[in-house]
């Protein structure tokens, strides 16, 4: 399992983390606040994200033999879709 950690700065974390949840609510198991949300991938990825006031905080777990490069844009290019007055954001992806 490959885990990579991102913090993007922005101040409509919460936003769009209610967004990006919503969004995939009606193809994936999600659970979310306002402040946290989870996402599980039917590739048995996991989408982890935190909320605080200027940045959103994303942990992405990616099994062994899915392309963890290509979770990380999925999930980049989502978030930039609900972020488009101020898309792109930046995510500084790191690996855990």
């Amino acid at each position: 399992m490959s885990v990579s950690l991102a913090r993007v700065p922005t101040a409509s974390a919460s936003r769009y983390l209610q967004q990006l949840a919503k969004h995939w609510s009606h193809k994936m198991a999600v659970t979310f606040t306002a402040e946290e949300g989870t996402i599980a991938f039917p590739n048995g990825s996991r989408l982890e994200m935190k909320a605080d006031s200027d940045t959103l905080d994303v942990v992405l777990h990616v099994p062994d033999g899915e392309d963890a490069v290509r979770m990380r844009e999925v999930v980049a290019s989502h978030l930039d879709r609900f972020a488009f007055r101020e898309a792109p954001l930046t995510f500084d992806w790191h690996e855990g």
